[in-house]
């Protein structure tokens, strides 16, 4: 599969290493606002041997319909910014591209528009694209199912600078009916990210965690997805609609 990447920070840096090691995949090419690293190679950018050419093109000096009319790929994966899907959506889905985003916060605007995509398209979106974290979301929506009674508490813990609750923590506490008010956070040094589930039973307490442990973990996230949504039909789907599958029982 020949994938575009939106971004190019520090999570988009850590996407890309990913990519590069599967063989599945082709990084075609980066697109980021800044010029820094224009015209340089990713796989050059990290010191790499590799065939892919994996080059580096700035916004302000390339338009996606000229990227994709040179370059085509076959998946296009978002790490940029909320507003990012207004630059690229429409041209990409005109083209059948699919998208995959792991945007942490849309207003209703975005949704809106990924709605509108997923009729011509193929569109994911998770505010955040990490297998395990998901795998958690999946599992204590399940434990409430069994247990609408039991008290619950959502941690989340990020770095520093994040500013806001997390998206992901918002997602897990409106699946399991807790006020986003009541979400407690913490911001220190460098956390990449840990989530943190409780259920309180009389006498006994279950604890759901997961902790990012580098940002590489959103890169074979997204490799989970691409995969799992290649044969997809148009539409637009989350990580429950992939996990799902997974659950069933064989008889």
């Amino acid at each position: 599969m020949k994938i575009g990447l939106i971004g190019f920070g520090k999570t988009g840096k850590s996407v890309a290493s990913v990519l590069l090691e599967n063989k599945a995949f082709c990084l075609e090419w980066v697109l980021r606002q800044s010029t820094v690293l224009e015209h340089r190679s990713v796989p050059e950018f990290f010191g790499v041997p590799s065939d892919e050419p994996g080059l580096i093109y700035s916004s302000s000096k390339t338009t996606i319909k000229e990227l994709l009319d040179k370059h085509p790929v076959d998946i296009i994966i978002d790490f940029s910014s909320s507003l990012g899907i207004h630059t690229y959506g429409e041209a990409a889905a005109q083209r059948g591209i699919k998208i995959i985003s792991a945007i942490s916060h849309y207003t209703e605007k975005e949704l809106n528009l990924l709605k509108k995509l997923a009729i011509k398209t193929t569109v994911f979106w998770s505010p955040n694209i990490t297998l395990g974290v998901n795998y958690l979301l999946f599992a204590a929506k399940f434990l409430k199912k069994i247990a609408p009674w039991v008290d619950i508490e959502v941690n989340e813990e990020h770095f520093k600078l994040k500013q806001g609750t997390s998206g992901t923590a918002i997602k897990i506490a409106e699946a399991l009916d807790v006020e986003k008010e009541n979400i407690n956070s913490v911001r220190a040094g460098g956390i990449v990210g840990k989530h943190e589930v409780i259920f309180g039973f009389p006498y006994q307490t279950v604890r759901l965690i997961h902790e990012s442990i580098s940002r590489e973990a959103f890169g074979t996230g997204v490799v989970f997805v691409a995969v799992n949504i290649e044969n997809k039909e148009i539409g637009l789907y989350n990580f429950e609609d992939i996990l799902a599958p997974y659950f069933q029982m064989d008889n």
